[in-house]
């Protein structure tokens, strides 16, 4: 029920005459729900699709929405930036007129690639829906309704049906209006995950522990004037700079927000008197190299849209980040990097899109290092 009440509502179904493609690995939890489950229950026709979308051409997703008429494309803020990074004439020379819902999932999308999904992939005519959800909720829990709700670029919205989000502060209190802290779910709803196989006493510390009689989701959020929420990250991609809590996705939508910067990661690294200070990952668009002048600007950046606490120390030019098949950075091989200590041990990286990656990320922390 959860699949078809949410692809029905926040993809406005009509199985009539809508051709849905979401671009997720079948093997992922967006895959097999969002893919397969939601649209074939709802009666949709739904595109599967092998390869990756920039191969043999910038414009193969693109082609394949002109090809099959594709109506709702559902991808993730990764595949988006990844895109921009090609420049816009790879977009704009496709019809894609088919195209009326733009849907966005697995991490938060920062503004930047929000305006560029809506303005140039869709031309400025399709409702975009940013959704909120994890393996854990079984569906949506935070998106808008296509038409219905006023959206904001980088922002979840509003609710689903049923769903009663919370703020809850680092004490357990429920936090009322505008504010910041850890998101939570007051009431069960019909997606619920009931255990954790084979291990429910760890489904309860997860989930029920942290903060008695809430869900906690470990991701932390603000709440504007409006009752939108807006996703600011995993609460454990917080770093402690000089005792000021500071959420790397803050730091990144900063930094992607100048033109030039397709995509960037920030971890902590370790710093002898500050604790640890953010460390930076910035891909730039093709043909553009990271100077000294783009550094400081980069910097400066931050300084302006943050404050000059979340200044990274350290930006490094990546001509890649590590990625699982799913489109998930894994910024345990990043922190690894930063910290410089070349026989660290990786763990596992054979789920990796790329891991070739990894090897030009070390050449170039080794040229910082020397140069």
């Amino acid at each position: 029920m959860t699949f078809i009440a949410t692809t029905k509502f926040v993809f406005d179904a009509h199985p009539d005459n809508d051709i849905y493609w979401c671009t997720a690995d079948c093997g992922w939890i967006t895959g097999h729900s969002y893919l397969v489950y939601g649209p074939l229950l709802n009666g949709l026709t739904s595109v599967i699709f092998e390869g990756v979308p920039t191969y043999p051409s910038p414009s193969r997703m693109w082609q394949v929405v002109d090809k099959y008429k594709v109506t709702t494309l559902y991808t993730a803020p990764t595949a988006i930036r990844s895109l921009m990074a090609f420049g816009d004439d790879h977009v704009t020379c496709t019809d894609r007129s088919s195209l009326r819902i733009l849907g966005s999932v697995g991490e938060p999308i920062n503004p930047a690639a929000w305006r560029w999904f809506h303005s140039v992939a869709g031309g400025k005519q399709c409702a975009v829906v940013d959704t909120y959800w994890q393996t854990e909720t079984g569906g949506h829990v935070i998106a808008p309704l296509p038409g219905a709700t006023p959206t904001k670029p980088g922002s979840a919205t509003l609710p689903f049906f049923g769903v009663v989000p919370a703020l809850v502060d680092a004490d357990g209190r429920e936090l009322e209006g505008p504010g910041e802290g850890n998101l939570c779910i007051k009431r069960a709803w019909p997606g619920i995950c009931r255990t954790v196989f084979g291990d429910h006493a760890r489904y309860i510390s997860t989930y029920f522990s942290p903060f008695p009689g809430y869900f906690f989701t470990g991701d932390g959020a603000r709440r504007d004037d409006d009752g939108y929420i807006w996703i600011t990250g995993r609460v454990d991609d917080l770093m402690n700079v000089s005792g000021h809590l500071l959420s790397t996705a803050e730091i990144e939508s900063a930094l992607v927000s100048d033109g030039d910067v397709v995509e960037a990661a920030v971890v902590a690294a370790p710093h002898d008197i500050k604790g640890s200070f953010p460390y930076a990952f910035v891909s730039l668009k093709r043909g553009l190299r990271l100077t000294e002048e783009k550094v400081n600007e980069l910097k400066q950046l931050v300084r302006n849209v943050i404050g000059p606490i979340a200044v990274p120390d350290v930006i490094q030019e990546a001509p890649g980040l590590p990625k699982t098949r799913s489109g998930k950075v894994t910024r345990r091989i990043l922190r690894k990097i930063a910290e410089g200590d070349q026989k660290a041990d990786l763990g596992d990286t054979t789920t990796l899109l790329d891991e070739s990656v990894i090897g030009h990320l070390w050449t170039g922390r080794l040229a910082m290092r020397t140069g």
